[in-house]
Order: C-alpha cells, then structure tokens, then sequence
C-alpha cells in the first residue's frame, strides 16, 4: 500500500523525537505528533526543570557555608532565593532545550505534527481534522501522575503534583510529600535546602525502593540530620484541608502543612489513543510489548513510559533505537538489566544492575560484595 509516512512516531519526549530522528537518518520518511510540548515531561515538566531548581538550591547550601571554605563576608542574615529570578532561569532553561529538539527534528527533515493522535485502524491516525497513514507506527506518549483513588481529597486543599511544584513562586514554611520514591524524595531534598520544612510518609519501610536498602538508609539518615522528617510504614487515607490523616505505627495519625505533595507515581497515557479500538494488547494500565517493542500488532510499536518496563528518559531513548533497528530488519533486542539510574541528593546516587536483594533472589547467598569509604576515595 501507498502509505504517507514509512515511521509515524507518537510523543515528543525523548523517546519519541530520538526514535523519529534515527529513523530519518535510517532513510525512513518519518513525522512525529504531540499535543502539548516538545520535549515531553523530561524537558518540561521533569528532569530539566527539577534540576534546574536543585542547582539553586545546591548552590545556596554552598554560600550558606562559605565560611567552611575560608569564604568571609557573606550575611547569612541577607541570604535567600528570588523565586520569580529562578523561574525565570527555569523557564529559560527548557526553552533553549525545546529549542534545539525543535531545531534538530527539522534538521533531520522530520516532519512535526501538532494535536492529538489516535487510531482510526492500525495503519492511519486522526491528528485533528486529518488523517495520517504509515507503515509502521511507534507510540511514545509517555505518562502523567497517578492520583491514588484510595487516598481521599475533602475540603480545600493545596494540593500539588510534581508539575504544580515546579511552579512555586514562594518557598511553602511547611510541606507534607506522599511518596518516598525518587520524585517525593528528590523533591523534599529541594524544599528541604529551600527553607520548608518537610515531612516524607510512606507506605513501605524504607524510602527510594528501586536502590539498594543499604544505600537508602544512608540517604534517609543523611536527609533527616538535615531536618527531614520521614514517617516510614505511613498508610495515608485522606487528605482534607491541608491536614493529611494517615495510620502509622498501629496510632492515627496527622499533619497540617502549608502544602501537600502527591508523588505516589506515574501511569501511562493512553486515553484518547483508541489503542483497544484496534486490539492492541495492555498489561493492566500499560502497552503489552516484546523484546523488540512490538506489540501484539506487529507493525505498532510502544515505547518507554506508556509500556510500564522502566519510567526513565533514557530508557524510552534506547527502547525507540531497538524498535527502529527492529523496522530496519536488524533484529535488536531490549536488555533491561543494564539501565544506569540516577537520584539527585547530595551526594548523588547511582545505580546500574542489580540491587542486592534481585542478585541474591537469582544466584542465591553466593555473592561477593565490595564496599568503599567516600571519605577514603
């Protein structure tokens, strides 16, 4: 058949324009849809701007002990962030990046789309009031963040996501974050440095779950002696009025603070896409894919956060270079267990493999582990 396009990619994050880049240069006709931004949530509403805002925040931790590094002179007393400055720099920072992923699908003769896609059958999309064929079709629309049901909201509340919070004109005196993952953490460490005071709640009994529990100790005794206060094992059951009620230690529980933080996780987006319309296959919220990132259709393709594997930037990257080199006929194949990961503390965390506890669940007690003072690096 006579297809518009050889590659239509769905999302412009970093799956989606690095996929549809490399397909171009592979010689594949390619165009690429978004509906809000380019650049995705990594570029806009996650990585970049989180950092960016930690950057700061970092750097006023420094000035704060200037004295310790024979700096004189600074009046502590004086010292504070210009938010309206920092959003400014912020918004300037993901401009310039926008900017050059804008800058580079054109220099790679990538056609850019802009509006909603979905299946009107397995080879066409409705964007708006027109219709887009391809041969092949990868989807790459990334997720947003999951708001628990389980945890009712009554009264009026200063509720934020991590997109709300990166939007804060002032610095909240108090903040209660839901969620120990990377994004709760990461963001109480910002906060934290800002000036609030902080208080972290989560379910299980250890926070940041994806890294060693011996390095998440670590983390959470660094982050308390700087005025965090964690609440491990905290069931939350509602939110009303900027109080947060939760079960914790077998006593109810509460805390009031200025704002509340839900950062319980992500889900994927697929609402409006009309995938089930055309049979392509889920794994509960999730696109169902192979090694290849095929799903059940095999000429759609599903990549990084909307497949539910591994919710990192770079990993939607490198899934989109296995799903083109899988069109192109060069059978690649998706190696979850190498994926290095990152958590913006300080210090840092790194982390690549497996942790501890998935080594011993595989190979048993027969494992060798090296340990190394930072102090004596």
């Amino acid at each position: 058949m006579d297809y518009q396009y050889d590659i239509a990619v769905i999302g412009a994050g970093p799956g989606g324009y690095e996929t549809a880049i490399k397909a171009a240069q592979m010689g594949k006709k390619t165009c690429i849809i978004e509906s809000t931004y380019l650049g995705g949530t990594c570029l806009n509403v996650g990585c970049i701007p989180t950092k960016t805002l930690i950057k700061t925040a970092n750097v006023l931790d420094t000035v704060k002990h200037a004295a310790d590094f024979a700096v004189e002179g600074v009046d502590l007393s004086a010292l504070k962030v210009d938010m309206a400055k920092l959003q400014k720099r912020r918004q300037k920072v993901v401009s310039t990046l926008v900017g050059g992923v804008r800058g580079l699908l054109r220099g790679n003769k990538v056609d850019i789309l802009e509006g909603t896609a979905s299946f009107a059958d397995t080879h066409t999309l409705t964007v708006g009031d027109k219709q887009v064929s391809a041969e092949y079709i990868i989807v790459a629309t990334g997720s947003s963040v999951f708001m628990p049901p389980f945890i009712a909201l009554e009264g009026e509340n200063h509720l934020l996501t991590s997109t709300e919070a990166l939007d804060l004109d002032q610095v909240p005196a108090s903040v209660t974050v839901i969620g120990g993952g990377v994004i709760g953490v990461e963001f109480a460490y910002l906060l934290n440095r800002l000036g609030s005071k902080v208080t972290v709640l989560e379910l299980m009994d250890h926070i940041l779950p994806m890294v060693d529990i011996e390095v998440s100790r670590l983390a959470e005794k660094r982050m308390t002696k700087n005025g965090i206060l964690f609440r491990l094992g905290a069931k939350v059951s509602r939110v009303k009025d900027d109080t947060v009620y939760y079960e914790f230690g077998g006593q109810n529980c509460q805390v009031k603070s200025d704002m509340v933080l839900m950062a319980v996780g992500r889900v994927p987006n697929t609402q409006g896409l009309n995938a089930e319309g055309i049979g392509i296959e889920f794994d509960r919220k999730a696109i169902r894919t192979d090694a290849h990132m095929r799903t059940n259709i095999p000429h759609i393709y599903a990549i990084g956060d909307v497949n539910g594997k591994v919710m990192l930037a770079h990993t939607a990257s490198h899934e989109g270079m296995v799903a083109v080199a899988d069109i192109c006929g060069q059978g690649e194949e998706m190696r979850y267990d190498r994926i290095p990961s990152c958590v913006y503390l300080e210090p840092e965390i790194a982390c690549i493999g497996l942790t501890e506890a998935q080594a011993r669940e595989k190979y048993g007690d027969g494992l060798k582990i090296g340990r190394f003072n930072m102090a004596a690096n």
